[in-house]
């Protein structure tokens, strides 16, 4: 493509270099100018590199740093290219660039990808014609939002509201669907019997398919099934097994049949199982023999078993394996009904459908029941912020035991589009290839996920064409990471996403409407909004972010909490507005061009690898260690910003002072064991005492303030 263009370039080139040599702006502009030597040190090819230095060079002279960088990322460079030169050029054209103003915009929308977006369909239908009114009128106005995108995605009723919202209970309890009855599960069946719902694949295997009709067909044997077990309307019934079309018809049975699904993350240990279950009450649960990862048998039965549920419905992951299962356990061929057919039970819309946990900062985490409306946030968060369309396909790497999975299907089947699902691990090229060969639409990520692809090059020459768009949320985000995903797909957006289980989706996220700068955010979610504060309690443009309700999504109870103090209670106020504002524990800053920063969380919880963990959780757990006398836990970011690390501040007797390595070794165990394989110790202090407030607490901020001393 390029040597057809080399004449036009080379009589162009005398003509701009005249020019730049006869103007201050161009002296200026020859200083910024790439060596071939620069873009053979990026590991590109010397033949390569020169044939694309005169185009570089020439645009670094004549074009805007936007307009520059858009034509390197369009015209140049290539997923093929070794990352440094990706990097190279978007420092290069952005040199001059005020890093107060966040990161330069990596993609622009076209107006034709403007166009066929699902906000710009809502805006013709309201008349509206800029993204800017459509938020404001969607705050202004959140009863006609809500009732609008419900009839959007023709959320199924079998008894219409009175209301679409009753705020007279207060603030805190709005009532959404008034006198309405519903089944959500009946929305996730909208599609066509033979379009495809699910596609998956094995770690190794091939791509298999499962069509909606197929599904529901699944999905009402598991709710048949239920009906034969014995259960009844509201019966909680917990699943702990990986992402899969069982675990997901599993899912839908259970809420289709009036039942509330129990999720519980595979990865944890007995012990927090055992504290899910004891807190949900939960009847029995799903969940399968073993779990395949990187060609490694990881049991999940015989750890389940030693939380000591009350019955287990156990899944074969593989036919070939036998498992003895206990005198009360099910296998699934036993407990699976052959009746394809079933009538969902209808309920009121503040029925349960799921109880999820999340971290707060004691040391039981807090249990959030999701309600018949809260899918539906769910949806219009994959419909207008994530623009996912019927028929498109869907991957997000996640589990139901966090909010992402039960996300994953509501965004998804409301849409009427497909979920991908991969049975492996995604930090492998096993993963990328599935992406590739599933042509994969919409991809979602943790930020760490991206980092391992970085650091291995196991995406590199993979064709991620088909990708519209990617989504990252769990944690706070690098600009580097979010550049180099980028650059995996010919530089398609990241709809950065943040929000949490009590929210039943994102508050603050993106658009395909708007430019895209890397670990930005570029609005509050349509239907919300929000204020943030400094530590005075005045309005800031950095500070602690605080939710302004009410929004279909937001939960209005606790099972073991009390959902006032943990939201409400001593929050700030709007100046002359009466609405009490929600506590979210996010720290943003909003930047001058009205985008916002994630600057981690306000209070002690900690999102470690994409999981929500408290400090006190992880200090319960360490403080059983043999010669440990009082531990912290902090999560601390790194200059150059991305994952949170688990920092350990340790009171040690005097023995195991000197034995630091096997002290931090054994406390890694101990989490292994009790809490979660996956939180990892980036590093252990050892010191005589723990900063504490008269009132004997723990100052870990002090811990964090100090810790960041030392790093600088």
């Amino acid at each position: 493509m390029f040597q057809g263009l080399k004449p036009l370039y080379s009589q162009l080139l005398e003509f701009w270099w005249y020019t730049l040599l006869n103007s201050s702006e161009g002296l200026r502009a020859m200083a910024k100018q790439v060596s071939l030597e620069q873009i053979v040190q990026c590991g590109v090819n010397q033949t390569i590199a020169a044939g694309i230095l005169s185009q570089i060079n020439h645009c670094l002279a004549s074009l805007s740093p936007v307009d520059c960088w858009q034509y390197f990322s369009r015209e140049i460079l290539k997923p093929h290219h070794p990352f440094p030169l990706h990097e190279l050029l978007y420092q290069t054209a952005f040199s001059d660039w005020d890093s107060s103003q966040g990161s330069p915009a990596v993609w622009l929308p076209s107006d034709e990808q403007i166009k066929t977006t699902n906000i710009t369909a809502l805006m013709k239908e309201l008349k509206i014609v800029s993204y800017e009114e459509l938020h404001a009128w969607s705050v202004q106005n959140r009863a006609e939002f809500w009732e609008v995108t419900i009839r959007r995605l023709n959320i199924c009723l079998s008894q219409k509201y009175t209301q679409i919202v009753d705020l007279s209970p207060g603030i805190e309890s709005p009532q959404w669907l008034v006198g309405a009855r519903l089944n959500i599960v009946e929305s996730c069946f909208q599609a066509s019997t033979e379009e495809v719902a699910i596609i998956w694949q094995q770690e190794g295997g091939s791509l298999s398919t499962l069509s909606y009709g197929e599904l529901e067909a699944l999905t009402n044997r598991v709710a048949n099934s239920l009906l034969d077990f014995g259960c009844s309307f509201g019966d909680r019934l917990a699943i702990a097994m990986p992402m899969t079309t069982e675990s997901v018809a599993i899912y839908l049975g259970i809420i289709k049949a009036g039942c509330v699904v129990v999720s519980i993350p595979d990865s944890l240990a007995a012990e927090e199982i055992a504290t899910r279950l004891h807190l949900s009450q939960a009847k029995a649960i799903f969940t399968q023999d073993y779990i395949w990862r990187a060609g490694k048998q990881l049991p999940l039965y015989t750890k389940v078993i030693d939380a000591n549920p009350l019955k287990a419905i156990v899944l074969a992951s593989n036919s070939s394996l036998s498992l003895t299962l206990r005198q009360q356990d099910l296998s699934w061929n036993e407990f699976l009904s052959p009746q394809e057919k079933f009538d969902a039970i209808a309920v009121h819309p503040e029925a349960y459908t799921n109880i999820l946990f999340s971290s707060g900062t004691t040391g039981e985490p807090k249990a959030i029941p999701w309600t018949q409306t809260t899918p539906i946030k769910c949806a219009v968060d994959g419909h207008l912020h994530h623009d996912i369309h019927p028929g498109e396909i869907v991957a997000w790497p996640t589990n139901l035991g966090w909010m992402m999975g039960p996300w994953l299907i509501y965004a998804s089947l409301i849409n009427r589009a497909t979920i991908a699902l991969y049975y492996g691990t995604p930090a492998e090229r096993g993963f990328g290839q599935f992406v590739q060969d599933g042509q994969v639409n919409m991809l979602g990520v943790v930020p760490s996920l991206v980092s391992t692809w970085k650091v291995t090059g196991c995406m590199q020459g993979l064709d991620w064409s088909a990708i519209k768009a990617f989504s990252s949320t769990g944690e706070c985000s690098t600009p580097q990471d979010m550049l180099f995903l980028m650059s995996l797909a010919e530089y398609k957006p990241v709809i950065e996403y943040c929000g949490g289980t009590e929210i039943g989706g994102g508050y603050i996220t993106g658009t395909l409407v708007q430019p895209c700068a890397p670990s930005t955010f570029t609005t509050p979610a349509l239907g919300l909004d929000l204020a943030i504060f400094d530590e005075n309690g005045h309005f800031a443009d950095q500070g602690e972010a605080f939710i302004i309700p009410p929004s279909v999504g937001l939960s209005i109870e606790l099972l073991n909490k009390n959902h006032h103090q943990v939201y409400f209670a001593n929050t700030p106020s709007l100046p002359s507005v009466s609405i009490p504002l929600r506590r979210h524990g996010d720290r943003l800053e909003r930047l001058p061009n009205s985008y916002y920063r994630a600057q981690g969380r306000a209070d002690d919880t900690m999102n470690l690898g994409g999981i929500k963990v408290s400090s006190a959780e992880i200090e319960r757990v360490l403080n059983a260690v043999e010669g440990v006398y009082e531990t912290a836990a902090i999560a601390v970011s790194l200059p150059q910003g991305g994952m949170s690390q688990l920092v350990i501040y340790a009171v040690v007797a005097p023995q195991v002072q000197t034995d630091k390595d096997s002290l931090m070794a054994a406390m890694q165990t101990t989490i292994k064991q009790h809490l979660n394989p996956l939180f990892k110790i980036a590093e252990l202090e050892i010191v005589r005492s723990l900063p504490r407030t008269a009132s004997n607490k723990v100052m870990r901020r002090v811990l964090r303030d100090q810790y960041h001393v030392k790093l600088c």
